[in-house]
């Protein structure tokens, strides 16, 4: 392991540590989340890392977001906003299989899925946690029939734009990766928010049939997110 390798790693776990200290992450999704953490960084280098951080950090301060009045209404994250290795996984691990076959292939469409596959995870997360307090007349994705505020499947037209601002923010530094600037900034902006409503139909369908939990949707959602911001790339390239 050369120094520079160890310094990285280091920081990575500092991270993780922060990530367990504010009570972002348990234990057990503290290491996953370090361990996450060290494939991108190794495999992909600064700028995926990069956005998997800003995911973390929009992912905390909007879960972080009125928490008290979510917790009254009976929407809030579960164990005070907490999240566990295998949300960890849910999130974080399709970005992960994309970058480390980029790095076998030197394809720059799977860029475009990597990226693509965070926005995933950041538009769902800024959807649900900030759309749940804010959202007016939220309805169900799959009939468009009225919801509660934070049931599975359930949208809002405040959701879908917090949506859009959380799959924004991850392809601007996708723009940094590729000479195809705004190429790939198009298809991580689309490639999260379809990832998004996926996201939202599955948990409406599976999910809420008890098929599968919530991590297993947010699997679902970013690889699914990250395949479609392959293919927006591919096509307009």
């Amino acid at each position: 392991m050369t120094v520079s390798s160890a310094v990285q790693i280091t920081i990575i776990f500092m991270f993780a540590l922060l990530a367990y200290l504010v009570r972002a992450l348990d234990k057990k999704g503290s290491i996953a989340a370090a361990i996450l953490g060290i494939l991108i960084l190794q495999f992909g280098g600064v700028y995926p890392f990069l956005a998997l951080l800003i995911f973390v950090v929009m992912g905390v301060l909007s879960t972080k977001y009125k928490y008290s009045e979510k917790l009254k209404s009976g929407i809030a994250q579960e164990k005070s906003g907490i999240r566990s290795w295998k949300n960890v996984l849910g999130n974080g691990l399709a970005a992960v299989i994309f970058v480390i076959i980029e790095h076998i292939t030197r394809q720059d469409f799977l860029w475009a899925a990597t990226f693509s596959a965070i926005a995933t995870a950041n538009a769902d997360t800024l959807a649900s946690e900030i759309g749940k307090v804010l959202g007016k007349e939220p309805r169900m994705i799959t009939n468009f029939k009225p919801a509660k505020p934070g049931a599975n499947g359930a949208i809002s037209i405040q959701g879908e734009i917090f949506a859009l601002v959380g799959a924004m923010a991850i392809g601007v530094i996708a723009m940094v990766i590729t000479q195809y600037k705004w190429q790939i900034f198009l298809a991580t902006l689309l490639g999260g928010f379809i990832g998004c409503n996926i996201d939202s139909i599955v948990g409406a369908t599976l999910e809420n049939k008890g098929i599968i939990d919530n991590n297993g949707t947010n699997f679902i959602a970013t690889l699914t997110g990250g395949i479609a911001g392959a293919i927006i790339f591919l096509a307009i390239v």
